[in-house]
């Protein structure tokens, strides 16, 4: 029995976060890679935050470029917070959690989404509402607290009935706006 628990302890040591974040110094759960949440919606670009000014939302570090981005955070932590916990916007409505960077981004309809990168961003644009709607069903339905590794894996092997492939996506891109999305390999 001691050998079981052993293996599965082992097992789901590397399932994955549940959340989309990083360790960094005394911050175990860092989200945004560091970056003020509220300069993606107040800047140019996001900034980094200081170690100092943070803030906890949803067992989640935040960290801040001034204090008063901190107070705007702590007063509506909802309206800054990433969609879905961080993840890749192009993998959720998939049912997929991609862990990536925080410097690919959309501010939508008043809510952070993160990309991977600009192609992906560019082809969930193709349908950024359906995106959305799919993704909110998928988050609330099997996403919210599973382990990202776990849940790639399930969807890498049954993937949904509307999945599409980059090269598909690609071609809808091409079709629909004379030029591939920013980043998509030339066409053979």
């Amino acid at each position: 029995m001691r050998i079981l628990a052993l293996l599965a302890a082992a097992l789901l040591a590397g399932c994955g976060t549940v959340h989309n974040t990083v360790r960094d110094g005394a911050d175990e759960r860092l989200m945004l890679r560091g970056n003020d949440p509220v300069s993606y919606f107040t800047a140019a670009k996001p900034l980094k935050g200081d170690p100092a000014l943070k803030s906890e939302y949803d067992g989640d570090t935040y960290r801040f470029a001034s204090a008063g981005n901190k107070r705007l955070f702590e007063a509506d932590p909802k309206k800054y917070a990433p969609a879905w916990a961080g993840f890749c916007a192009s993998g959720v409505h998939y049912a997929l959690k991609a862990a990536i960077h925080a410097d690919v981004y959309l501010v939508y309809k008043g809510r952070l989404y993160l990309f991977g990168s600009e192609r992906s961003k560019a082809n969930w644009l193709l349908d950024a509402d359906a995106s959305i709607r799919l993704g909110d069903e998928y988050w609330e339905r099997e996403l919210k607290d599973v382990p990202h590794r776990w849940q790639n894996y399930k969807r890498l092997a049954f993937k949904v009935p509307h999945y599409k492939t980059d090269a598909q996506l690609d071609a809808e891109h091409l079709k629909r706006h004379g030029r591939l999305p920013p980043g998509a390999p030339p066409p053979r």
